[in-house]
């Protein structure tokens, strides 16, 4: 389907809701019938699992179920092409990260959507750090080890990532360890996470949801957090700047889109039942777990502070040296 196509459809649903009298008054009756979460990421990856409980609040809320549709695959992409295509009435949402609407663009030649044009910004929902893994046989013990083992055989050590941030928190340790290591990619983190256990990776950053559990259960060997500060969850493991990395610093963040043309009143709607949501019992558990906060904007702030940051990704990027595929 061509972009100029897809733009019609969503101009014409819009302009069909707003002959229809879709005004305030009737998006607060919104929605009336199932609403899809699109994600980009496999579930059990953490944009699934707060996916699922936001759906959880906004099902308690409103009594109309919310399905969770995975489209891992192609860094976001596909799931990003797939929210941009669908009707602008607010029933499909894009639950995503910076990896679809920062980070993409800077690492791709053709993502098949444009983060700003396609899309309506909703809320942001969360920000969280990553935690550098190995596998608990591994012979290294700090992020120190890796990096002297990495400058003795460059290009020998591999590492494994499934979204732009897991990605770009690699490059950017190479860049600023001064190191060379082969980059892996999967279709989501936990996908990496599968092959670090079976020893075909020597190393990942996973995000916290995804890497605690295993890091908790023995199964995979912290080095160091990404954040400024020590995680809660970890708060034994240093952070990569302490560790032998001065000035390093990575982090990850969730927010909501719906596809550009939606009405204005239900953009709104939406925007207070997923800032609800992030308070809810589940959110509530899934960021204490994760390692992460809640965070919320308006869909205004969401638009400001996603430019911000499609800007600094950009420049790690370039700065990293990474070429886009």
């Amino acid at each position: 389907m061509t972009l100029y196509t897809s733009t019609r459809r969503r101009c014409l649903a819009a302009a069909v809701l707003f002959a229809l009298g879709f005004t305030g008054t009737a998006a607060s009756a919104f929605p009336d019938k199932p609403v899809t979460f699109i994600v980009p990421f496999a579930a059990g990856s953490a944009t699934d699992q707060l996916a699922r409980a936001l759906g959880e609040s906004l099902t308690a809320e409103t009594r109309q179920p919310v399905v969770v549709e995975n489209k891992a695959g192609a860094s976001g992409m596909l799931a990003a092409q797939a929210a941009a295509r669908a009707l602008a009435d607010g029933y499909t949402v894009l639950i995503t990260t910076n990896t679809t609407h920062a980070a993409n663009e800077h690492l791709y030649k053709k993502i098949g959507y444009d983060p700003v044009k396609d899309f309506t910004p909703v809320t942001g929902l969360g920000k969280g750090g990553q935690v550098m893994v190995v596998h608990p046989g591994s012979a290294f013990k700090t992020v120190r080890d890796v990096i002297e083992h990495a400058r003795k055989n460059p290009g020998k050590l591999s590492f494994g990532s499934g979204s732009s941030s897991s990605r770009t928190a690699g490059e950017l340790f190479q860049q600023m360890a001064k190191v060379q290591i082969l980059h892996v990619p999967y279709k989501s983190n936990p996908n990496a996470i599968t092959d670090l256990l079976g020893g075909q990776i020597d190393m990942m950053f996973a995000d916290m949801s995804t890497g605690v559990p295993q890091i908790k259960g023995d199964k995979l060997r912290a080095l160091g957090v990404t954040a400024s500060k020590r995680s809660p969850l970890l708060p034994q493991v240093p952070t990569i700047a302490e560790a032998g990395v001065p000035g390093y610093e990575m982090g990850y963040w969730f927010a909501a889109y719906v596809p550009a043309g939606t009405p204005a009143p239900v953009v709104q709607r939406l925007n207070e039942l997923l800032t609800r949501g992030t308070a809810s019992a589940a959110a509530k558990a899934f960021f204490e777990a994760s390692g992460s906060d809640p965070f919320t904007t308006t869909p205004d702030g969401l638009a400001q502070f996603q430019s911000a940051e499609t800007r600094k990704w950009g420049e790690i990027i370039k700065a990293a040296g990474i070429q886009p595929e």
